[in-house]
């Protein structure tokens, strides 16, 4: 089974998120779909995650119930959906909007403790990678300091951050590489990868060993797109 999953960034309105899920929905019953899918919309377009063949899950969260963070939801506010999957770490929010690896430790640590499936990502920028194999590997075990790996809701996001939205993926080789170097650490965790994943390429990313899954961006956010995406998947 692989997990295939979606993230709309900040892309989408309820509305428009609710006509996503139904013809996401009718799709996956017609073709009895086995692997595992999972949709993260944006805050104000989350859904009650209550569809039959799949998840809805949430971009960020604080590592609160409730309280005075504002602009922030917190636990409160995804229990009104019955959601309990989170991406944490994506690179977006490290890079742009300053979140530490404390902040990402912290948020794990909280949600672990309420049994949330959590996709963590880890991604190295384009002048690490400039600097060699090493430095890249070394990165990337640095992102993963104070994560318990041993956690069974753990599934692990590799986001080369070069390759986010930039329309060149990495290569099967550097995916290759990476992915086997983080699954001698990661022993049974899923292991996705993110990265310009689309249509033309889904299916031979998917056929690497040690790749567990895929976590799309843009070529997501049009359902067309996104059906078309798990037409290719093997």
């Amino acid at each position: 089974m692989k997990i295939i999953a979606s993230n709309f960034k900040t892309n989408h309105t309820r509305k428009s998120t609710q006509a996503f899920c139904k013809a996401l929905e009718g799709f996956l019953e017609k073709r009895n779909f086995p692997h595992k899918i999972a949709v993260f919309p944006p805050a104000t377009a989350l859904l009650e995650d209550s569809f039959k063949t799949f998840q809805i899950g949430a971009q960020n969260a604080y590592f609160t119930n409730n309280g005075s963070f504002t602009g922030e939801i917190g636990l409160e506010q995804l229990r009104e959906f019955n959601i309990q999957t989170l991406l944490i770490g994506h690179s977006e929010r490290r890079g742009i909007l300053g979140e530490s690896q404390t902040m990402c430790t912290e948020k794990f640590a909280f949600f672990k403790q309420q049994n949330f499936e959590i996709f963590y990502c880890i991604g190295e920028s384009l002048e690490i990678k400039k600097q060699g194999l090493q430095s890249t590997l070394d990165f990337l075990d640095s992102q993963l300091q104070g994560m318990d790996l041993n956690y069974p809701k753990l599934i692990l996001a590799y986001e080369p951050i070069w390759a986010i939205g930039t329309g060149v993926s990495a290569s099967l080789e550097e995916i290759t590489t990476i992915h086997t170097h983080l699954k001698q650490k990661l022993d049974k965790i899923p292991l996705l990868y993110g990265g310009s994943v689309k249509p033309s390429n889904v299916k031979e990313i998917l056929e690497i060993n040690g790749v567990d899954g895929v976590l799309i961006g843009s070529a997501s956010w049009e359902i067309s797109s996104f059906l078309e995406i798990l037409n290719h998947v093997p």
